[in-house]
């Protein structure tokens, strides 16, 4: 699976912004996504998972970051291969370059998913 993430840029602290993450390949439902960031000088850290979900299986379960709880959401479109990171209340804290991930039927607590995508940036101004 191939990722592409999009969707950063500069905010002011409180405001939003969504990222996006388009997949290509084939049975985008049977990934598990993941949102990871790395600010400068710091190292890579998990954000927020989705889980796969599939025939039998409705999954869909989420896991975040205690850092961004309550003001992130994780969510998946499987009919477009997307999956988004709606991110509010940002804090300069929160800026970093963002990546997505997957990993096929993977846990929505494995830190380190298979395939990775080009991170997009994410600058939120005090």
């Amino acid at each position: 699976v191939q990722l592409q993430a999009c969707g950063g840029g500069l905010v002011q602290a409180g405001g939003s912004l969504r990222l996006s993450c388009a997949a290509s390949g084939r049975d985008f439902n049977i990934y598990t996504m993941h949102w990871f960031r790395q600010a400068p000088g710091k190292e890579r850290e998990f954000v927020a998972a989705i889980g796969w979900n599939g025939i039998g299986w409705s999954g869909g379960e989420t896991n975040y970051a205690d850092s961004v709880k309550g003001r992130f959401t994780i969510s998946r479109d499987n009919a477009n291969n997307t999956v988004y990171l709606q991110m509010n209340i940002l804090k300069p804290e929160d800026a970093a370059l963002y990546y997505c991930a997957a990993e096929k039927f993977g846990r929505v607590d494995n830190m380190r998913p298979s395939y990775w995508g080009r991170g997009t940036q994410v600058t939120v101004s005090s």
